[in-house]
C-alpha cells in the first residue's frame, strides 16, 4: 500500500504517511504545560504505527490564551522532549504545532485584550479584540521564532505553523478579519511570511510544515479554493517543507471538524489543486478521512502525498498496524461527542468506542489474561453487552451472549452513527468464538454461568396526558419499523439531543419538534452541529415549537404550553413520537453484573466503558 510507504519532506523521512494531527486535548497542566498524559497519549498512536506525530498546537506568546489548559511554548520544553523520545522510540516523527489564536481566542483565563489584525468581533463571544500594533505584531512573530527554537532545541524534528481554524496567521492572510490600511493590511501576506521566516532561521534544516485554510467558507471576503493554490505556493517559496490543506474561518468553526453529517474526505478537490500547484512539496490531505480505504485511493488519485487521519486513530490508536496487517480498525463513528473537547464543561479528549484515549496513564489492560476462567452469559446484545462479551473472551473465558430481539446493536444499530461500531464489534464476537443466540433471553442461564445484565432501557415516565385514543409512540418502536400515520407528526423532544432532531429530518415538512429550549437540538453545541442542525431542519421545512412544554394528546391534535407565558395552544397532529428520557431495564434476578443503559441511559461512551469493566472484574 501507498499509505505504509516512507514520505520525505525536507530533510526528514517518514515511517508511513499517516498523520496525527494537532488538536484539543486538554491533557495539559495548570501551569499550561505538556505533561506525562500527552507523552502516554502521542507514544500510543506511534506504538500504533503512525508515521507522523503532530502535537497539540502550543501558544507562541502570552498574549494568547485560547482555553484553559492550552499548552504555552515557553513552558513546553521538557513536554516536547519526552514526547519526542517516547515516539521516536517507535519510529515516529514528531513536529510540534505552533499557534497564536488571535481573535479567536479568550479573555476568560488571561484577563486580558485579545489581539487580533482588525477589530472583528470574535463569533461566539461577540468579544471586540485589540487592533495589534507594530510592536505587538514584531513580540508575535518573535514568538513564533522563540517557541520554532525551543521545540527543536527539545528533539522534535521540526514544527507545523497552524493557519487555519483559530489561527492568527490567517486571519491577516484573510479579507474577512483583515481591514486594516497599514503595510499589514496593503500586504495581507507579510504576516504569514514574516512568521515562516523566523521559524526557518529559528529550527534551521529541521521540518517547517503550514496547516493552512484553502477555503474560508465565506467567498464574499475570505480565502477561497480558487485562490488557495497559489496562496499556498507562495507561501512556501518562504520556507515550507510541507503543506496540510484544511478549511474554514471564524464564521465556520464548525466545518473544521465536521461530523457524520457531512462526506468524509471533504477537502479532496482542493487539496488536489493545491497539490498540482505545489510540485514536488508534499501536500497532506485533511478532512473526515476515517477509511484507510479512502485515504489509499486518494495517495493513489494523486490527491495528497499525506494523509491526516487524526479521529480515526482516536477510535483506534493502532489503527496504522493494523492496516498493516489486513485486520480491520475499530471505526471512527465521526459523532465528535466527546473529541471535541474546547467547551465550558473542560472535559479529557477521549472517543466514545475507545474510552481509553485520553485515559493511557491511568486505564487498566482491558486484555489481560484471566486467571480463573469462567462461563459467562451477557443478556442484550447491545453496545454494552457486545463489548463486554468481547473484552472477556479476548481475557479467556467462554462466553455466550443472548439477544431477545432478531438483531444485534440495541438503540446504537436503531439510530445515531453507531452502525459501523455495532458492525465491527459484532465481526469481533465472530472472531473471538462468542456464541451469540438471538431471540432468546435471560432463561438460557447454565448452572455456573456468571450472568451479565446489558438490557438497555425502557421507555420513560410521560409528563403529559394522554387521551383515549390519541397515538403515541415511542421512538424505539418507530425505529423498530412502526408505521407512523399520515399527516402531520409531532415529535417530543425534552432531552434536545440528536435522535428527535435527526427523527424530525427525515420526515420533514411532516415534523413538528416539541422544544422547552430557545433553539432546537440544544445539547448538539457539544459537538459543533447546533447551528448545522438549525439549518437542516429549516431547509427540510421543519416546524420548530420553542419554548413549549407538551401538556396534552388527544387523537388528531396535541396541547402545548409556552413556558414562559403559560399560554396553551393546539397543533394537529395525527400521532406523537415521545423521544424523550428513558429509565433502565427491571433488574434481572441471579444477574451478577450490570452495565450500560440498564444502569443508568446515556452513550455509546459509557456502554463501552462500562462493558470493559465488567469483563475485567469477571
Amino acid at each position: 500500500m501507498r499509505l505504509l510507504q516512507p514520505l520525505t519532506f525536507g530533510p526528514a523521512t517518514a515511517a508511513n504517511r499517516v498523520m496525527f494531527g494537532p488538536h484539543f486535548t486538554n491533557l495539559g497542566d495548570d501551569d499550561r504545560r505538556f505533561t506525562s498524559r500527552h507523552t502516554a497519549y502521542y507514544e500510543r498512536r506511534a506504538r500504533g504505527g503512525c508515521g507522523i506525530i503532530v502535537t497539540e498546537g502550543a501558544s507562541v506568546h502570552d498574549s494568547d490564551w485560547p482555553y484553559e489548559r492550552a499548552p504555552l511554548a515557553a513552558g513546553c520544553g521538557p513536554g516536547w522532549a519526552a514526547i519526542a523520545t517516547a515516539c521516536h522510540a517507535h519510529g515516529a516523527l514528531v513536529l510540534a504545532s505552533l499557534d497564536h489564536a488571535g481573535g479567536q481566542g479568550s479573555s476568560a483565563y488571561s484577563q486580558r485584550e485579545l489581539w487580533a489584525p482588525s477589530r472583528v468581533p470574535e463569533v461566539n463571544t461577540r468579544e471586540v479584540p485589540k487592533w495589534m500594533e507594530a510592536e505587538d505584531i514584531a513580540a508575535v512573530v518573535a514568538g513564533f521564532g522563540a517557541a520554532a527554537a525551543t521545540a527543536v532545541g527539545a528533539g522534535c524534528d521540526g514544527v507545523e505553523i497552524n493557519a487555519g481554524q483559530h489561527s492568527l496567521v490567517r486571519q491577516f492572510l484573510s479579507g474577512l478579519t483583515n481591514h486594516r490600511d497599514d503595510v499589514w493590511g496593503a500586504d495581507r501576506w507579510l504576516f504569514a511570511s514574516e512568521v515562516i521566516e523566523a521559524v526557518r532561521a529559528a529550527v534551521g534544516d529541521r521540518v517547517v510544515g503550514l496547516r493552512m485554510s484553502c477555503d474560508e467558507l465565506a467567498p464574499w471576503a475570505g480565502i477561497t479554493p480558487e485562490q488557495a493554490p497559489e496562496l499556498a505556493a507562495r507561501l512556501v517559496g518562504f520556507g515550507v517543507d510541507y503543506v496540510v490543506v484544511v478549511r474554514g474561518s471564524i464564521y465556520s468553526a464548525e466545518k473544521t471538524r465536521a461530523d457524520v453529517h457531512e462526506p468524509t474526505g471533504y477537502n479532496i478537490d482542493v487539496t488536489r489543486a493545491v497539490k498540482a500547484a505545489l510540485g514536488d512539496t508534499p501536500v497532506f490531505l485533511q478532512g473526515s478521512v476515517v477509511d484507510a480505504g479512502q485515504a489509499e485511493w486518494a495517495l493513489e488519485d494523486g490527491v495528497c502525498d499525506g494523509v491526516e487521519m487524526t479521529r480515526a486513530q482516536l477510535a483506534d490508536p493502532d489503527l496504522v498496524a493494523k492496516v498493516r496487517d489486513g485486520l480491520t480498525p475499530r471505526p471512527c463513528l465521526r459523532c465528535n461527542q466527546t473529541c471535541q473537547v474546547r467547551d465550558a464543561r473542560n472535559p479529557i479528549v477521549t472517543c466514545v468506542g475507545e474510552p481509553t484515549t485520553g485515559r493511557e496513564t491511568e486505564d487498566p489492560d482491558w486484555y489481560a489474561p484471566t486467571a480463573h476462567a469462567r462461563d459467562v452469559l451477557v443478556v442484550g446484545g447491545g453496545v454494552a453487552g457486545m463489548e463486554t462479551a468481547r473484552v472477556a473472551a479476548r481475557r479467556g473465558h467462554t462466553v455466550r451472549l443472548v439477544e431477545r430481539s432478531d438483531h444485534l446493536g440495541g438503540m446504537a444499530a436503531l439510530t445515531g452513527p453507531g452502525g459501523p461500531l455495532v458492525e465491527w464489534l459484532a465481526a469481533c464476537l465472530a472472531d473471538a468464538g462468542v456464541e451469540v443466540l438471538l431471540g432468546t433471553d435471560h432463561t438460557a442461564a447454565r448452572p455456573g454461568d456468571v450472568v451479565v445484565q446489558c438490557t438497555g432501557s425502557q421507555p420513560g415516565r410521560r409528563p403529559y396526558d394522554v387521551a383515549d385514543g390519541a397515538t403515541v409512540l415511542d421512538v424505539v418502536d418507530v425505529r423498530r419499523g412502526t408505521a407512523l400515520p399520515d399527516g402531520p407528526i409531532a415529535l417530543f423532544d425534552p432531552i434536545g439531543g440528536p435522535i428527535a432532531v435527526a427523527l424530525a429530518e427525515e420526515l420533514g415538512e411532516r415534523a413538528i419538534l416539541i422544544t422547552q429550549d430557545q433553539i432546537a437540538g440544544n445539547e448538539l453545541s457539544r459537538t459543533g452541529d447546533l447551528a448545522p442542525a438549525n439549518v437542516r431542519l429549516q431547509q427540510r421545512g421543519v416546524q420548530v415549537e420553542r419554548r413549549a412544554i407538551l401538556r396534552a394528546v388527544r387523537p388528531g391534535e396535541v396541547e402545548l404550553e409556552d413556558r414562559f407565558s403559560g399560554e396553551r395552544r393546539t397543533l394537529p397532529a395525527a400521532a406523537l413520537v415521545d423521544c424523550g428520557f428513558r429509565l433502565p431495564d427491571d433488574p434481572l434476578p441471579g444477574a451478577a453484573h450490570q452495565a450500560g443503559d440498564c444502569v443508568a441511559p446515556r452513550t455509546i461512551h459509557e456502554a463501552v466503558l462500562e462493558g470493559r469493566r465488567v469483563a475485567l472484574a469477571l
